[in-house]
């Protein structure tokens, strides 16, 4: 009997993000850089942590001057993202294990939290790895709405843990940071191979997935 493979392993990606680069395209990582560059306050380099960076590309997208780390559980993902990209570090590694201390002043996480159970522990630790007034942004799939039945027959990630509403993450955040601004963020891979993706704030109700920044109390 073959084993099975471990999990956030290659076969992982190739069942459920095979279009990984398309649904990650450079627009779509230049809204995320202008999303927590109209936080970070400081038009000077700074530190970013990435959470969950598979293969590096958020970092990629920043700017060269930025001091710039990732961890990922997926060791597959990061030997990839280091032979890509030398200049960023990068390590197979979880929050509760990571080899880059800070503190930083930002923490960013893309559609990750929702993979991790205790979620208490990850505001904690998110905390703990911010400089005070540090940034902290993440997006993550909402399951309300009425496009919530639409992202539920969609997702296709048999390791999403948390399918909870908008509310729940917004007061999930707030009970460790200042939730500065949160808004609704509209992305679908078209059979076409055709990527769409746009944020807004006037539908962040209706939107399949939110994108928040916080900051962390001095």
């Amino acid at each position: 009997m073959s084993r099975r493979p471990p999990l956030f392993d290659e076969h992982y990606y190739r069942a459920a993000y095979r279009d990984y680069s398309r649904q990650n395209p450079p627009r779509k990582l230049r809204f995320y850089h202008r999303l927590l560059a109209a936080h970070l306050g400081s038009p000077g380099p700074v530190s970013v942590l990435d959470v969950g960076c598979a293969f590096g590309g958020f970092l990629e997208a920043l700017p060269r001057e930025w001091q710039r780390y990732g961890i990922d559980a997926s060791a597959y993902a990061i030997e990839q993202g280091r032979a890509r990209l030398p200049g960023i570090s990068l390590a197979a590694a979880t929050l509760q294990a990571t080899p880059f201390r800070g503190p930083f002043d930002a923490v960013t996480s893309f559609d990750v939290i929702e993979h991790i159970a205790d979620l208490d522990g990850v505001a904690r630790m998110v905390h703990g790895l911010l400089k005070p007034g540090g940034v902290f942004v993440f997006v993550v799939p909402v399951y309300d709405g009425p496009l919530g039945w639409l992202v539920r027959r969609l997702d296709k990630d048999p390791t999403h843990i948390h399918k909870m509403s908008r509310n729940f993450w917004l007061e999930w955040a707030a009970r460790t940071f200042e939730v500065q601004e949160w808004l609704g963020t509209y992305r679908y891979l078209t059979p076409l191979g055709l990527y769409v993706h746009f944020a807004s704030r006037r539908l962040r109700r209706w939107s399949p997935a939110v994108a928040v920044a916080a900051r962390r109390r001095n």
